[in-house]
């Protein structure tokens, strides 16, 4: 037996309160105050025009508060429509002003001036109302005897019957005078629909309306409604949109009793339901019943992703708008959390699906992305490291700028920022006065630069020997014992001593796949290999030329017992086949970095005089290109697909039995997680559902 979660009952609300309303019988509308007043309704509406305020010439009446309530207007017993009544409180503001005369000499005033004081106060009120397509203004015209007139006083009220409206509509209403002395009163109200009404027997829209609740099963959610078996209506669950139109998940005509079962994982706070019998004119009930629960919130985040767009502008990526903010943080190698760049820079507020900007002069691999929400990190993203390759031993330098061209240097670093030049025991105080020669000397890469500060990013791999030079001296005599120790090792002990070459060639199809790649390798580099692909050496690359660099890295990688690995694409596939037929490119056919094109004039010869084999590896992607697809004559190697057959790809990358089987699979559940993101970023950009991840029964058929 499911066990119930919470019951949709016929409210709205969690806790219901069925309303028994008034009838009003006739088509008319009809006003009526307070005793002692007397008002009187316009026989026509009026155009909505407030106008501008205006001084008060004396005492004036104001409308002070609006209330409203709901009654049915009837025109036959079982025939009514939802009517918005309207009371305006009024009081008496403003004051007459001292005669002149009276102020200046002290004496009496003019008798003639004391009868206005005690004539009565007449106003014009104007309602407006409005409530999609509706909208009207009426006008009533109120009377205060004399007797009631007393200066800031309420003096009653005038009631207007009735203003018609749709069910679960939200209707707004403006009170004012005319002409307009004060800023007009506003009231905006969500109108109950049937569910939350006793009138199921009274508006003919509501009569065939479905009874819905949500009940839980261990991880499933079910959607019971309980109608009779002749019962058609319609079932939409959609993402409701705080900005623009809601995104549909999944919609179908059913008809009698019906259980829909959802996976716990499909459900996020923004998923509802809309429900409505297949009925001209019929009323559609919305319910969103997963925004508080916590499962729902969990899963939003899990599907949360940031994405890169140019070196400056990103975007966060959910189902829901959610509460967030965001700022830079510098990730350093060896595991030490990412520290947030707050100051100098601040937190920004992030909007889902609206580009952000961070002002960055430069990209590195080192800065990451944080996104907390209510105060705790959700996600952390380093988005340039798939462009700019794995994490760097840098130093982030952090100037501070003060009044009169005064100013300060620290480096970040765990423990905190140390200033610099410092006495410190720290790395960065040790090598304090080498950083800031390199400041000085332009070898640090500027990556923020604004009015109080800026960003600097120095490399520190070239002082880890100096570092250790005393150390190493030290150990000379130990390390020449030991290498006579070290020449008896067997060679493949010596080859896994050091961490293998690996270049990687491929085919820019376009820049999706580039970033694919840049994954790819940025995972690759976590293992014990050294890769080398073009779209981490650009600068190299234009200057050398595709072919002198290619030439280059392919003979340095084969001299040091490397492996050479050939990505293929459709892109690639098409280069190769053109390649085998005409034996040449078209000239001009290239951009400047396609180093692919550019290495089949020396990887060819490799394949056709059987010198492949042992220095060349094959791989594709799943769902993007099949292993069949490949020429013939790169199949001579093993051709592996990516990520299904990643042990065995990883195995053939390594040195011959540098790791165990059982090793070999955690290294390939590392890589697979790595590139994983990146996989969901190229096969289903952001805004398109999942193959498989529809909602409810038969996702993905709509009807």
């Amino acid at each position: 037996m499911p066990v119930p979660w919470f019951l949709l009952s016929l409210a709205l609300g969690r806790s219901p309160v069925v309303l028994s309303l008034e009838r009003l019988v006739g088509p008319q509308d009809a006003t009526h105050c307070s005793p002692g007043l007397s008002c009187h309704l316009w026989d026509s509406d009026i155009l909505c025009l407030p106008g501008d305020i205006m001084p008060a010439p004396g005492p004036v009446l104001a409308p002070t508060h609006l209330q409203t309530e709901l009654v049915l207007r009837c025109h036959k017993e079982a025939d009514c429509d939802l009517c918005v009544r309207v009371a305006v409180h009024l009081a008496v503001h403003g004051h007459w002003e001292e005669p002149e005369d009276e102020e200046k000499f002290g004496g009496a005033a003019d008798p003639g001036v004391e009868e206005p004081r005690n004539a009565s106060l007449q106003a014009q009120v104007v309602l407006s109302f409005q409530a999609y397509p509706t909208a009207r203004c009426v006008l009533l015209e109120v009377q205060v005897p004399a007797a009631l007139v007393q200066f800031g006083q309420s003096v009653g009220s005038v009631v207007y019957d009735c203003f018609e409206a749709a069910l679960g509509s939200e209707v707004r209403i403006w009170s004012y005078t005319q002409p307009r002395y004060e800023k007009e009163l506003n009231l905006t109200q969500q109108l109950p629909d049937c569910r939350g009404l006793e009138v199921r027997n009274s508006i003919p829209s509501c009569w065939a309306l479905p009874w819905l609740n949500v009940s839980a099963d261990g991880d499933n959610v079910h959607l019971v409604l309980n109608v009779s078996e002749e019962q058609h209506f319609g079932l939409s669950l959609y993402w409701n949109q705080v900005q623009g139109p809601p995104k549909p998940r999944w919609h179908k005509n059913l008809t009698g009793p019906q259980i829909i079962t959802l996976n716990h994982t499909d459900l996020v706070p923004c998923l509802c339901i809309q429900v409505w019998p297949l009925e001209p004119d019929s009323v559609r009930t919305n319910i969103c019943p997963f925004r508080e629960d916590p499962r729902a919130h969990r899963n939003l985040w899990r599907a949360a992703r940031l994405r890169l767009l140019t070196l400056q502008s990103w975007l966060l990526d959910a189902p829901c708008s959610l509460p967030a903010e965001a700022a830079l943080c510098w990730r350093a190698p060896g595991g030490d959390p990412c520290q947030p760049l707050v100051p100098p820079l601040s937190w920004e507020n992030v909007t889902v699906d609206k580009v952000l900007e961070f002002p960055l002069l430069k990209g590195h691999p080192n800065l990451c992305v944080q996104v907390n929400s209510w105060e705790k990190l959700q996600l952390q993203e380093c988005l340039w490291a798939d462009s700019l390759g794995p994490l760097k031993d840098d130093v982030l330098l952090l100037e501070t700028r003060g009044p009169q061209d005064n100013r300060s240097l620290c480096a970040l670093e765990p423990s905190g920022c140390t200033s610099l030049p410092s006495k410190a025991s720290t790395r960065a105080a040790r090598l304090g006065e080498y950083l800031l020669q390199d400041l000085q000397s332009g070898q640090c890469l500027q990556l923020w630069d604004d009015d109080l500060g800026a960003l600097w990013a120095c490399p520190m791999d070239k002082y880890i020997h100096k570092r250790w030079a005393l150390v190493w001296l030290a150990c000379l005599l130990f390390a020449a014992a030991l290498s006579l120790i070290l020449l008896l090792k067997k060679d493949h002990a010596k080859a896994a001593a050091r961490s293998r070459a690996a270049l990687l060639l491929y085919s820019a199809d376009d820049s999706g796949f580039e970033r694919l790649v840049g994954a790819l390798a940025s995972a690759l580099c976590q293992l014990p290999l050294r890769v080398a692909v073009d779209l981490w050496s650009r600068r190299e690359l234009s200057a050398q030329g595709p072919v002198a660099w290619f030439h280059a890295q392919r003979r340095q990688t084969l001299q040091e017992g490397g492996v050479v690995v050939l990505l293929f694409s459709p892109g690639a596939v098409a280069l190769c086949s053109e390649w085998l037929q005409d034996g040449v490119s078209a000239p001009g056919a290239h951009g400047p970095h396609d180093a692919f094109r550019a290495s089949l004039s020396c990887v060819l010869p490799d394949f056709l005089q059987g010198r492949a084999p042992g220095s060349y590896v094959g791989a594709c992607f799943d769902r993007l290109l099949h292993p069949d697809a490949v020429p013939a004559l790169f199949r001579t190697v093993p051709v592996f697909t990516l990520p299904s057959q990643l042990p065995d790809f990883l195995g053939a990358l390594q040195q011959p039995r540098a790791a165990r089987s059982g090793r070999l699979q955690e290294r390939a559940e590392q890589v697979s997680r790595a590139l994983q993101p990146a996989l969901d970023s190229y096969f289903h950009p952001p805004g398109t559902p999942a193959p498989g991840r529809g909602v409810g029964p038969g996702a993905g058929d709509g009807t």
